[in-house]
């Protein structure tokens, strides 16, 4: 049986950003991040990388789209970033350069 990953928020990004959300909004991207915690190999519809080690979750719910941006620190460890309700299909420039730049401080204080 293969090990649950643990998941941790860098700094305070992620917490304040589920703060911004409902209860149903919250519920689904925990699903999502259940799903990614146990399972060796997760849906497209849910994970797509993005660049230099960074991806994201995607999490829709009541017609809204929600995005996380997360890495994967060695075999069992993911590490949430900033998030973002998605607006236009593509993922904005803006939320990457910031994903990259916490990611790089994040490996910058281990």
């Amino acid at each position: 049986m293969k090990q649950e990953r643990k998941i941790i928020g860098f700094k305070h990004y992620y917490r304040e950003f589920m703060q911004t959300l409902n209860a149903g909004e919250q519920r689904k991207i925990h699903y999502v991040l259940d799903m990614l915690a146990t399972q060796e190999r997760i849906s497209s519809k849910f994970v797509k990388f993005i660049c230099d080690g960074i991806y994201e979750l995607r999490a829709e719910y009541e017609s809204n789209i929600y995005r996380i941006f997360f890495i994967f620190d060695g075999d069992c460890i993911v590490v949430l970033f900033n998030g973002f309700q998605k607006k236009t299909q593509k993922t904005p420039e803006s939320e990457i350069k910031k994903a990259i730049q916490l990611k790089n401080e994040y490996y910058g204080s281990k």
